[in-house]
């Protein structure tokens, strides 16, 4: 597998996984216990913060990359 396909399918991974994100998001509240929805929603935002990382890094890997051909 090429580094560009390979990046595609990080690329998309990391999309599935925002998608299933928002879709546990909205039903934290019925769980009604304040101690266990805090705690689910710092993880979420801590997973969520941590997807950003690996999408900014394969951003920078493919700019590093296209600024060689130059």
């Amino acid at each position: 597998m090429s580094r560009d396909e390979s990046i595609e399918k990080i690329q998309a991974a990391c999309k599935e996984i925002a998608l299933q994100f928002m879709k546990v998001h909205p039903a934290v509240p019925g769980l009604a216990d304040e101690v266990t929805q805090g705690e689910l929603l710092g993880a979420l935002h801590k997973m969520t913060v941590e997807l950003e990382v690996i999408k900014k890094k394969l951003i920078q890997l493919q700019q590093r990359d296209g600024s060689s051909e130059l």
